[in-house]
């Protein structure tokens, strides 16, 4: 119930329903009791409160109370607001309602739908319920805590920090931060791996000669931090202080490289300790597939899963998985299918917003047609909204709720970004490409089937990519791809699978439909607005086609 919150509901078969609370508000940070998640959730399965069995909070007011009083007198940790109004809304037998470890959550999200039998389990954010990290190891249906990383020592503070210097937004545009890294030299990353870790192969542990409290108790940097990184201390806090764009890369650079080493260091320490050979990865600092694919290629484990809603939204699965699983000895039998748990409209819902809105429309009565109406579009050089099927859970579209294009159309990533995106040209777009067709082009773990991770090109991808528009081949022949299976997108795989027909690959551009700002979109009435209020050509919405002259 921090910020990003989000419900899901769970039964003997699997998941049923999951959303952020902030995409059906329209805002991309939101905390509290995701009222409207809930609602959503009950009416997906059409129950109320009374049949709910468990409810299960992926946050415990007391094990963070306990954690920052250690000193204090004994007393009664307090109830969180949103903890009571749940307990008033629910109703019935108070202990339906279980209060659970915020990083527990996490390291559930990622272990139980991995499908591995044991593995080690790492979470990282920038704190929870008292603490900013977890390590522990799953067994079965079980997951054991073998160590904290307490506050405050967290890589992904650092990392919005770092965000905010570098005169982004923190807590939001640290993946600008990321993408700005691959244009940089990591000059400052020796410094700053000393800044950020006490020991070699140790885990994150804050220098204190570069980081102190303030008088409100909130870190800050040091001036030995700024003298050591060659740049100005700022006269005025949070104001980021003045220094060239080759500067700020190189800065970017300089952490990117720094987290990857300090992590992949410390989880080769853990993997020789554990002799696990699979890692299950969850929290804030995950949701970095550069640093994903650092950790898959560097830290020693034969297989990795991250999950793909890795962010405090994630906690929302974790906590009913753990329930499950850990109270009630339920069996394991969540997969690792694409999380397309969101909201879902039949052509009869999404014709009444079309009439409504008195929009213009072609029907297209067959799937065929729908999809060979979307691929003549997409040759003609057109972005095409594609809204099918259910709502992507996590912050990442997956081809239900995309904006596409041609990479081989003139002026892609101009017209993308001028008309739809409205974002920095060093921030790549993700090419997708059916599971069949990947390895001829690319080298790519399961990670990258929900974005997690990046794809490395081999020397037919390199070869492809060479003619298209720079940006989709990144350094080091890296790639932001995401892998199709036609188990978990049908209509998707088959779109792929059609553009590549007339085309050199099954490759086609997938970013997120939505408005500059906004969260994914999410009904029908959202994907008119977005459409035209932006420089989207077409919209293929259920079996309907609008265009535009």
């Amino acid at each position: 119930m921090s910020h990003d919150s989000a419900a899901a509901l769970l039964d003997d078969s699997g998941i049923v329903a999951a959303i952020e609370e902030g995409k059906l508000a329209r805002t991309r940070t939101i905390g509290g009791m995701p009222r409207t998640a809930i609602q959503f959730c009950f009416e997906r399965a059409g129950i109320t409160w009374n049949d709910v069995a468990h409810i299960a909070v992926a946050r415990q007011p007391s094990g963070s109370f306990s954690r920052q009083a250690r000193r204090a007198p004994a007393r009664r940790a307090p109830e969180s607001q949103d903890v009571a109004a749940l307990r008033r809304l629910a109703g019935g037998k108070p202990d339906r309602i279980k209060t659970l470890d915020h990083h527990m959550c996490h390291a559930a999200s990622a272990f139980y739908p991995s499908g591995f039998e044991h593995a080690l389990i790492v979470s990282l954010d920038q704190q929870g319920d008292g603490r900013t990290g977890l390590v522990a190891l799953g067994e079965g249906a079980h997951i054991r805590e073998l160590d904290s990383i307490p506050s405050p020592h967290s890589l992904a503070w650092i990392y919005s920090q770092f965000t905010q210097l570098l005169g982004f937004r923190p807590r939001g545009d640290e993946h600008k931060t990321q993408w700005l890294s691959l244009v940089g030299e990591p000059e400052f990353a020796s410094v700053l791996v000393e800044m950020f870790r006490q020991k070699p192969n140790g885990p994150p542990h804050l220098n204190p000669k570069y980081f102190r409290r303030k008088v409100n108790g909130e870190l800050c940097f040091t001036k030995d931090f700024y003298r050591r990184l060659e740049i100005p201390a700022p006269t005025k806090q949070p104001r980021a202080p003045e220094f060239s764009d080759s500067k700020r890369a190189n800065l970017a650079a300089s952490l990117q490289n720094a987290v990857a080493v300090v992590l992949c260091d410390w989880l080769s320490a853990l993997r020789a300790e554990t002799r696990e050979e699979s890692l299950g990865l969850a929290g804030g600092l995950f949701l970095n597939p550069l640093l994903v694919r650092e950790i898959e290629a560097h830290a020693g484990f034969e297989n990795v899963l991250v999950q793909p809603a890795a962010g405090n939204e994630g906690t929302a699965l974790g906590a009913a998985w753990l329930v499950s699983h850990e109270n009630e000895k339920q069996p394991r039998n969540s997969s690792g299918s694409a999380p397309l748990w969101g909201p879902a409209y039949s052509n009869a819902q999404i014709k009444l917003v079309l009439d409504n809105c008195k929009a213009t429309y072609r029907w297209l009565d067959s799937e065929d047609l729908q999809l060979s109406e979307t691929v003549r579009l997409l040759q003609l050089g057109k972005i095409v909204a594609f809204f099918q099927g259910a709502t992507e859970f996590g912050p990442r579209a997956l081809g239900d709720r995309s904006l596409l294009a041609s990479p081989w159309a003139p002026y892609v990533k101009e017209n993308l970004n001028d008309f739809v995106k409205h974002r920095e040209s060093f921030r790549p777009f993700a090419l997708a490409i059916p599971e069949e067709d990947c390895a001829e082009y690319f080298r790519a773990s399961p990670n990258a089937r929900s974005l997690t991770t990046m794809a490395q090109a081999n020397e037919n991808g390199r070869k492809l990519l060479h003619g298209l528009p720079e940006g989709f081949l990144l350094p080091n022949n890296l790639v932001r791809l995401q892998v199709v299976r036609e188990s978990d997108n049908p209509l998707f795989w088959k779109l792929l699978k059609r553009s590549g027909q007339n085309a050199p690959a099954p490759i086609l551009v997938n970013t997120s439909f939505n408005l500059f700002g906004e969260p994914l979109v999410v009904t029908p009435r959202d994907a008119v607005r977005s459409y035209f209020c932006s420089g989207t050509d077409a919209l293929v919405i259920g079996n309907f086609l609008l265009g535009k002259r």
